[in-house]
């Protein structure tokens, strides 16, 4: 019994969290902090209270970026450029296909193939999209000003609030790159060839202490994967070699005879 719901758990992709509960708490204060200082600064440019503040799909932004701030699809060029090109396929579809039934489903759909040209995916993204063809009449009349407020607004004080924020914690400083710039590597012994099992993995993720969106079983494919590539590479370099040896010989024997 206990191996079949393993094995349910493992189809359903129940996720192995190994964070701390000190990460988690930052999360959760992370997220509340964030979502509160959008109100509150949206509060204060726009001063009449009847104006749109907030969309929902900032929520799903705050989880991404306080959640997992290391993962890629929470970096700022993703966070921004996903939600812009996104609001404004919406507001554009919304302005010539306002009553079709397909509008919404349209917007989500360009939405998300423009995220993916951009390299910008941000899945909450095509609620923005979304919201701006099913949003109401409030946000239909605001056109393109829905971009600038809420939609930029709301994101720009999101990243502004993750940058502060998670710099007071090292481990999980934000953007990625910050992080990257004071994280060392662990000291190896020396010719240390020994490949990784899954529960190094396993034990490598919890020591991070920082949520990753990708399971032991992915890293142990894409480890296998680069070695298999490592290898082609390598197979490729040696056969290149090979070739030029013989033409190095030709070369050489060329220039006696002409000596």
């Amino acid at each position: 019994m206990q191996n079949f719901f393993s094995q349910l758990g493992h189809f359903l992709g129940v996720d192995r969290n190994s964070t701390s509960h000190t990460e988690k708490l930052i999360s959760i204060t992370g997220v509340l902090v964030g979502l509160i200082t959008i109100h509150e600064i949206s509060s204060w440019y726009l001063e009449d209270s009847s104006s749109l503040l907030m969309i929902a799909s900032m929520g799903a932004t705050a989880i991404l970026i306080f959640g997992m701030p290391h993962g890629a699809l929470s970096q700022p060029w993703p966070v921004i450029c996903g939600h812009m090109i996104s609001a404004a396929i919406g507001v554009t579809l919304s302005r010539f296909f306002p009553s079709d039934w397909w509008t919404p489903s349209l917007a989500v759909a360009l939405a998300m193939g423009s995220m993916h040209y951009l390299h910008s995916i941000h899945p909450p993204g095509g609620a923005t999209a979304m919201v701006a063809v099913v949003g109401g009449e409030q946000i239909q009349e605001m056109g393109y000003q829905y971009l600038l407020t809420p939609v930029f607004m709301n994101v720009a004080s999101l990243i502004l609030v993750a940058i502060i924020f998670n710099s007071f914690f090292p481990w999980r400083r934000y953007p990625v790159s910050l992080a990257l710039i004071s994280r060392t590597e662990p000291p190896l012994p020396k010719n240390f060839t020994a490949d990784p099992e899954p529960e190094d993995f396993d034990k490598a993720l919890a020591e991070l202490d920082s949520y990753r969106d990708i399971t032991t079983e992915e890293l142990h494919e894409l480890y296998q994967q680069a070695k298999y590539q490592a290898s082609l590479r390598v197979e490729k370099e040696v056969q290149a070699k090979r070739l030029e040896q013989p033409q190095s010989l030709l070369s050489r024997l060329k220039d006696k005879i002409k000596r």
